[in-house]
């Protein structure tokens, strides 16, 4: 998995049964800063589009294989070992809503069989929105097979760039959709100020203070008040919107407002819920004044996926690689009530190795 945070690549080695995932392995590959600000510039349209894309996405199928070649180094394992590799790519743009929607990620999945010599399964998205689907997010049926609760109903909350929550109910009904700002503005904001990929713990945030005129401003975005099922990009929510609707203020209170702002739309988001408890995965569960702050907010318990025996670091990576599975089984790997596909189908595409 290589997320919305545009950070580096995730990999899991998992082996996979019926009623059961078990991870035997994780590598967590950073992308070099040349290959992040290359992904970064294709989220919004610009020059020369088509031969950066097409550079890129062979590019990022040699990260890939470098990734997975570090993971069976780590395991033990060899590519004969491997019944295939579930690699969901970089998304560079996610136009759900348009006349024609349409999702693109990069990484280029025959590329990537034939360095590894393991049978690649890609392209998760497109099959759903062939059948009226948002394409996302895909994840909640994975949150449903090894999170879901007969005694407690549950919200998982992925906090990457953008975020994405998932209601599991005890009865076994599942919605899910993208909330909407993750970690993708603070990540850009003090990238550019503080030239930082990421604001460590939060700590320059928790330095500030939340700006509640611009706070209540930024949350008039239209995205806020679409009903589900919704999913959105870095696309929608970008620095330059920012600037362009808050008043001048010191650095580290935009930063500390931008925070509340991932908060508060998580809020949003179950204010009309009956969770219980609520469990966050992503790079957002190591922010710990994110982390303070959804506390404070929410009445219900906020943990990390740990609690349930899932790293939260992990839980994406997890997901594609029994997406790949639910793949070979031939069995459906979208939740129509989530995307709002019209029904069911199997997702992705296989690519062999020659």
């Amino acid at each position: 998995m290589s997320g919305t945070s545009a950070d580096g690549i995730d990999a899991c080695l998992a082996e996979i049964g019926d009623q059961r995932i078990h991870t035997l392995a994780h590598q967590f590959c950073p992308y070099p800063s040349e290959l992040k600000a290359s992904i970064e510039q294709l989220f919004t349209p610009s020059h020369n589009e088509i031969d950066r894309l097409g550079e890129l996405n062979i590019e990022l199928a040699e990260h890939y294989a470098q990734a997975v070649k570090a993971l069976l180094e780590k395991s033990g394992k060899s590519a004969s070992d491997i019944q295939a590799i579930g690699n969901h790519g970089q998304t560079v743009r996610h136009r759900p809503n348009g006349n024609r929607p349409f999702t693109l990620q990069l990484g280029c999945a025959t590329r990537l069989a034939m360095l590894t010599q393991i049978p690649v399964i890609s392209d998760f998205r497109t099959a759903d929105m062939a059948l009226g689907g948002q394409g996302a997010p895909l994840v909640p049926a994975f949150h449903q097979a090894i999170f879901g609760s007969h005694d407690q109903t549950r919200a998982i909350v992925n906090i990457g760039g953008i975020a994405n929550i998932t209601l599991l109910s005890k009865e076994g009904n599942v919605l899910g959709w993208d909330t909407g700002p993750g970690n993708g503005l603070m990540d850009a904001w003090i990238q550019r100020q503080k030239q930082q990929p990421y604001d460590h713990n939060g700590e320059w945030a928790a330095s500030g203070q939340v700006n509640e005129s611009a706070l209540g401003t930024l949350l008039e975005h239209p995205y806020f008040e679409k009903s589900a099922p919704k999913s959105t990009g870095k696309e929608e929510f970008t620095l330059e919107w920012v600037l362009a609707n808050v008043p001048p203020m010191p650095e580290e209170d935009l930063q500390a407002t931008l925070l509340m702002l991932t908060c508060k739309s998580i809020e949003l988001a179950i204010s009309d819920t009956h969770i219980e408890s609520l469990y966050v995965c992503g790079g957002g569960a190591l922010n710990g004044q994110l982390m303070a702050t959804l506390d404070a907010l929410i009445a219900t318990p906020v943990k990390t996926t740990q609690t349930l025996g899932v790293d939260p670091m992990h839980v994406e990576a997890l997901a594609f690689a029994w997406l790949a599975y639910r793949f070979e089984q031939n069995l459906p790997g979208n939740l129509p009530c989530v995307t709002g596909a019209s029904r069911e189908t199997v997702l992705g595409t296989k690519h062999l190795p020659r």
